[in-house]
């Protein structure tokens, strides 16, 4: 029978990682079984320390070593970058307002500085009704502009009219004329009474209404004469009025058919004229626009005569 204080066979070897020397009883190199393991002690070997911690450990892996910088006159940066600010707004507004009031100077003045931006697809002229023209003239202004419109129509119907009269059998000089009306009388129409109209809208000044009455009397004048197309005014059948559609329709019906359509789009013209230099008249006299033309223009002839 064991002793009492015999040595359990099966109890664990304790091995002590820091003792200098191997467990009393067990040779140098001498395995024992622990845990189902074979292992093997070594009275030389002990745990190495842990080795050193790099430079700049913290600051790789924790970017804890990083130094922050703190300016100590930041709040006197931003005082100075806000006086900044506030002299160039300063100097903005004041520019702004140098601009605007040029702008307003040259308007009074009847000089316009007007981006071009009709026909949308390739701009020639500046039309901008509905932020140029006060509202209470905006459906005059559209109806004026209905107009000029109707000489571009009526003289472009008069191209494709004459050169069918000119297809079949008709003079080639008839067809450069209707050519040279629709050339010149377009830009004419645009330049004579139509921005005239334009500027008296937008600076209310009486000498723009002058020129507007002066130059549509003319227009409304013309296209009288080519719904009637009388040969004493326009070479041959160079006009598609009522007389040369006449002539025409017993000889070819197509031609006649075209001429027609021709007098019925200056009439039509002739009658949106009328329309218009009316409601442009009651407005001149409502407004005031009369008796300030009437008194510039004997402030000219008091002028005139104080000269001579």
């Amino acid at each position: 029978m064991a002793g009492r204080y015999d040595r359990n066979p099966f109890d664990e070897d304790e091995v002590n990682p820091f003792a200098d020397q191997v467990p009393r009883g067990k040779a140098s190199g001498q395995s024992h079984y622990s845990g189902g393991a074979l292992h093997t002690i070594n009275p030389t070997s002990r745990l190495s320390p842990l080795p050193p911690e790099p430079a700049g450990f913290n600051h790789n892996y924790y970017d804890r070593d990083a130094p922050i910088d703190i300016p100590l006159d930041t709040t006197t940066d931003l005082k100075k970058k806000e006086r900044e600010l506030k002299a160039k707004e300063a100097e903005l507004n004041r520019r702004e307002q140098e601009v605007k009031r040029r702008e307003d100077a040259a308007a009074r003045a009847g000089i316009f500085l007007d981006s071009k931006n009709w026909p949308p697809f390739f701009p020639i002229i500046h039309n901008d009704i509905s932020n140029d023209i006060p509202i209470y003239l905006q459906r005059l202004a559209y109806v004026a502009f209905t107009s000029l419109l109707g000489v571009f129509g009526s003289l472009l119907w008069n191209i494709v009219a004459v050169t069918a009269a000119w297809i079949k059998g008709e003079n080639v000089t008839i067809w450069f004329l209707s050519l040279i009306y629709f050339i010149v009388g377009v830009p004419l129409a645009y330049l004579l009474w139509y921005r005239p109209l334009y500027r008296a809208f937008r600076t209310e000044s009486a000498v723009k209404f002058g020129w507007f009455f002066l130059f549509y009397l003319v227009h409304i004048g013309f296209f009288i004469f080519a719904a009637v197309a009388p040969p004493i005014v326009f070479k041959g059948k160079s006009i598609a009025g009522i007389l040369p559609a006449i002539l025409l329709i017993g000889d070819n019906a197509i031609v006649g058919i075209l001429y027609f359509v021709g007098f019925g789009l200056f009439c039509v013209e002739v009658l949106i004229s009328f329309w218009v230099i009316q409601q442009v008249y009651m407005y001149f006299r409502g407004s005031g626009k009369s008796a300030e033309m009437r008194n510039q223009s004997m402030r000219g002839a008091v002028g005139a005569a104080a000269g001579l």
